[in-house]
């Protein structure tokens, strides 16, 4: 007859999957056996949900990751899927402005433009790391939203392109100098916005876990870029042709975005002091001499850059 004797238990967060090594005796052998709770008799996942949330959310969640974790992760995919649907609008009005399809543009001319454009991209991006790098840890719900308000007016530039050059007559200085602009704010945004998305990494990883929780953040963007690009292979012959159509799509994707991104800093709750929320903490206390919890200091707390809270200031 067998007998069963647990050894040791693991388990995965509050609410993670649990694993347990039984020793195993009966009457010819002897053995320890590892008994997973997320996996059946055969080895395979019990359920879809189990498989999921393997796939795109750390080990251990939700004990693992800070508690705005969810909350962020929602809005942060919801202001990704917008902004790429905005990407693909306004690649394709890059495309037409360096003369993709024309019978009056050259390879070597196209091929130019985009070799200055990503030059002084990259000189812009060592420039702002220089005199902003320092600045991006403290005030990274600041510099998140600024990044991704950048990013649609690069977008917006980019889109109006084509109808720059029609106006001055077709001229590859206008379409290059318009790249140049975009291709600088481009290069900002990836900065600031790479900066502030490990230092929202750092404060979201509560078990030693930051690479998990990079790895499957990267994972759950891979998967909404790709949800966005067949979204777009669906999109962009409805608006071909239609100009009308596409600034008005482009306007309710960029008004999604910058709202999906408010709400993402919003729900963000850092539990370090910098200056906006030191300020926050000593008004309140002057005023009430009550010491506001750090759920209300970040909802007081300003995310647009230059803005110093005054008050009851909440955006």
């Amino acid at each position: 007859m067998n007998s069963l004797k647990t050894l040791i238990t693991e388990k995965d967060g509050e609410k993670g999957y649990s694993r347990q090594y039984v020793k195993v005796t009966d009457t010819t052998e002897n053995g320890v056996v590892c008994i997973d709770s997320d996996l059946d008799s055969n080895g395979k996942f019990r359920g879809i949900t189990h498989l999921l949330s393997s796939v795109f959310l750390p080990q251990g969640y939700p004990s693992s990751v800070s508690d705005d974790y969810l909350e962020y992760q929602i809005w942060d995919t919801i202001q990704a899927f917008a902004s790429s649907l905005s990407g693909s609008l306004s690649t394709r009005a890059i495309l037409e402005g360096v003369g993709v399809g024309s019978s009056t543009s050259t390879p070597l001319a196209a091929t130019l433009m985009w070799l200055i454009k990503d030059g002084t991209g990259m000189v812009g991006r060592i420039l702002f790391a220089w005199c902003n790098g320092t600045k991006l840890d403290a005030d990274s719900k600041k510099w998140r939203f600024f990044a991704d308000l950048l990013n649609d007016c690069a977008l917006s530039l980019e889109l109006c392109a084509p109808y720059a050059v029609a106006a001055v007559g077709g001229s590859n200085g206008t379409m290059t100098s318009i790249l140049c602009v975009a291709g600088v704010a481009k290069s900002i945004v990836g900065v600031a916005g790479g900066a502030t998305r490990a230092a929202l990494t750092q404060h979201q990883a509560r078990q030693g876990n930051l690479a998990d929780v990079s790895a499957k953040d990267g994972s759950q963007e891979t998967l909404v870029n790709l949800a966005a690009l067949i979204t777009s292979l669906w999109l962009l012959p409805i608006l071909d042709g239609a100009t009308g159509l596409t600034w008005l799509m482009f306007i309710l994707f960029t008004l999604l975005h910058v709202f999906a991104n408010l709400k993402a800093v919003k729900a963000v709750t850092m539990e370090t002091l910098n200056r906006a929320r030191y300020m926050i903490i000593l008004k309140q206390f002057a005023s009430t001499k009550y010491v506001a919890s750090v759920k209300e200091v970040n909802r007081l707390e300003p995310v647009i850059i230059g803005l110093i809270p005054t008050g009851n200031f909440i955006i």
